[in-house]
């Protein structure tokens, strides 16, 4: 904890989420802007694990941003509140989770790779809530950097509204400053670790390309402007005041992403991004208003300090000695220390105590937060991330956050008996931490399965869970969730008949099973004629093939989709009872179900899989040989996108077995399709290892 900070009206505030593709420099561009502004002593560094915003030991240990972290910089006397998230798609929650609360983002994209499948995701996700954005891009000072090519990817890849604001002086060991169009002065990097630049007249030898991006730029300007657009044809001077609020404006809106350059390491271009994120970017109290539900209506929310107070908590953490921390941001209203608000979606209310700004792994002291500010606090009792703390006696509700659905498990077991005894809460304090995380005990699996958004993203939570939480376990592949089910119909008798001394028991029955559709279940129907059984007695009948169904005949599975009907049977009036004709009707299915041709099923998942084109023919042989049905294929710019059925047996580690293919340039994603039969074969296979598990 630090002293006190200042406190920051609405309209100096700027809220900056970065986003893009793991490795373009997000976290030392946050890195980068604090240091230029003070707010921080030393530039920190991601593989060396002194980066601000890349603190847990998770993230040091990995040199990977794993988190969600926010710190700030002062710039001009605006606060801008940088929101850094991870590049990994596996991470995509915090992602979705900072843009939530952002009023603009930055996509990084560094100049060699150029437009990677994780900025089209992350890009997909702002897009999705319409957040106004720009472009850095980063490494311009590296060996093969290509601002023009990363350009063009932008427009055809991203979004045609991509218009370069900064344009590069030289590239590489060359790269030496920017052109600024608004300007037309060019910016030269004088050395240093801070980005400082002298101003000049833009060199002769990029007159003629700078004048011809600068024409387009400003025509992208004033079209959004009637009397700007006026004035530009007459051919008189535009006001430098007018042309900024309509570029503004046109930020806002999505019709303009400007694009900007320079070197996050070097902090080259770093201060001019800061300058027009002052300038361009939208406040909280310019930005797209919120809604929140009030009861069972909508209302629209103004960032107004007399407003009532709706916050949104977008991420929660706990650090030993310290608890539960909650992140939030203050959409409308001012939030004081010592109040108490109300949290409508736990029927809750929490004091609000030692309230501060996040800066990165430190909390700085504040007495209030303004409409639009970002905050932390310790200790709330029963708030979680996705809920809504607002004015006491108020129902205000945002509705929580919309997370990316986790798509990948894997079961886990205690390794020692202590262990057992804590896995649970663990797990779910995991979860508390990271929505996207989740697990549960599945009975038809046997197991207790975690799941998540890919393989590191599990085991890096399991990582925390230890320590943290102090719970080890082992990882297993997760039993495959197979089903049998009949093939044609057939029918028999089922009779169950014990005496020993006084009542007996005596249930007989006629069954026919025959299959059903796919997805369709279990149905039972009562055909019998002339009461040979009672009617009271039949539903028991129907029981007893349901349960037994439960235990499959081949494999021990569950049997699904087939009909069950009771024809036939006979009873005793005294001797006869439901339990009886259950366990009539379950040694009925056992004898039946295996003169119907019994088979296997398997899950079969539906993946999506995105590579460059050079790594289609890796990425096909391999799903080949996991068995793998291709249903087709499409381009999406430079990659292309394969959509396959493959059955679940064979995904197994599939993440690591494609990243290791592509070098890390392919992702996918997965879902359950349908349930097939199994191929003769792997029916052998899984009926072996079903009896060995048995013995």
């Amino acid at each position: 904890m630090a002293s006190a900070a200042s406190e920051y009206q609405t309209r100096n505030l700027r809220n900056v989420v970065f986003f893009g593709h793991g490795g373009a420099g997000k976290t030392t561009l946050a890195d980068s802007m604090c240091y230029i502004a003070g707010g921080a002593t030393r530039k920190g560094d991601v593989q060396k694990g002194n980066a601000l915003t890349d603190f847990t030991p998770e993230e040091t240990g990995h040199k990977i941003s794993i988190n969600l972290a926010v710190a700030h910089a002062v710039r001009n006397g605006v606060r801008i509140n940088l929101i850094d998230t991870p590049g990994y798609l596996d991470f995509l929650g915090e992602v979705v989770a900072g843009i939530r609360v952002a009023d603009a983002g930055i996509c990084v994209i560094d100049a060699i790779s150029g437009v990677e499948v994780g900025t089209e995701r992350t890009w997909a996700a702002a897009n999705a809530v319409s957040l106004p954005r720009a472009v850095f891009v980063s490494m311009m000072d590296r060996d093969n950097a290509d601002f023009r090519n990363t350009l063009g990817q932008v427009r055809d890849e991203l979004t045609s509204a991509a218009m370069p604001v900064h344009v590069p002086i030289g590239a590489g060991a060359d790269f030496s400053g920017f052109v600024d169009l608004l300007t037309m002065k060019a910016h030269t990097f004088k050395g240093g670790d801070k980005g400082a630049a002298g101003v000049a007249d833009a060199p002769a030898d990029v007159a003629s390309e700078v004048e011809d991006l600068r024409e387009e730029l400003i025509e992208a300007i004033v079209s959004g402007d009637d009397d700007l657009l006026e004035a530009y044809f007459e051919g008189e001077e535009l006001d430098p005041g007018r042309l900024g609020e309509v570029f503004a404006e046109a930020i806002r809106s999505g019709d303009i992403v400007p694009v900007f350059c320079g070197s996050c390491q070097t902090s080259a271009g770093v201060p001019a991004l800061m300058d027009r994120i002052v300038e361009l970017f939208p406040s909280p109290d310019r930005a797209a208003p919120q809604t929140a539900r009030d009861g069972n209506g909508e209302v629209s929310l103004e960032p107004g300090a007399a407003a009532p107070t709706a916050a949104l908590v977008f991420k929660t953490t706990s650090e030993p000695h310290v608890g539960d921390l909650s992140y939030f941001r203050v959409f409308s209203g001012r939030m004081e220390n010592g109040v108490t608000l109300a949290n409508p979606d736990r029927s809750a209310s929490e004091r609000i105590a030692h309230l501060a700004i996040p800066h990165g792994s430190r909390r700085i002291d504040v007495d209030a937060l303004n409409p639009g500010d970002i905050g932390v606090v310790t200790k709330l009792k029963d708030t979680h991330t996705g809920d809504t703390l607002c004015d006491s006696g108020s129902q205000l509700s945002f509705g929580g956050i919309e997370w990316p659905q986790p798509d990948l498990s894997l079961a886990v077991t205690a390794c020692t008996r202590a262990d057992e005894d804590k896995i649970g809460s663990g797990l779910a304090k995991l979860h508390e931490e990271d929505p996207t995380f989740s697990s549960g005990y599945d009975p038809e699996r046997g197991q207790t399965i975690i799941r998540g958004l890919g393989e590191i993203h599990l085991n890096i939570s399991l990582e925390k869970m230890t320590r943290k939480y102090g719970v080890n376990v082992d990882t297993h592949q997760p039993n495959i969730a197979y089903r049998e089910t009949i093939t044609r119909t057939a029918e028999g008798q089922g009779r169950h008949k014990k005496q020993s001394g006084g009542r007996g028991q005596f249930g007989d029955c006629h069954i026919r099973l025959s299959p059903l559709p796919r997805g369709e279940g279990y149905k039972f129907v009562d055909s019998i004629k002339g009461g040979v059984i009672p009617t009271k007695f039949v539903p028991a009948v129907g029981k007893g093939i349901g349960e037994a169904s439960s235990r499959g005949v081949l494999a021990g599975y569950p049997l699904v989709d087939f009909q069950a009907e009771c024809y036939d049977g006979s009873h005793h009036s005294v001797d006869s009872s439901d339990i009886a004709f259950q366990i009539a009707g379950s040694i009925a299915f056992q004898k039946v179900a295996r003169d119907a041709n019994p088979v296997i099923l398997e899950p079969i998942m539906e993946i999506e899989v995105e590579t460059p084109e050079e790594y289609m023919g890796e990425v096909m042989g391999d799903l080949n040989q996991r068995r793998g049905r291709v249903l087709g294929m499409d381009s999406k710019g430079r990659r292309q996108v394969v959509k396959a059925h493959v059955p679940q047996a064979e995904l197994y580690k599939y993440s690591a077995a494609l990243r290791s293919l592509t070098h890390g340039k392919a992702t996918h994603t997965r879902s359950l399709a349908a349930y097939e039969q199994v191929p003769p074969h792997v029916q052998e296979k899984v009926i072996a290892d079903s009896q060995r598990d048995d013995d």
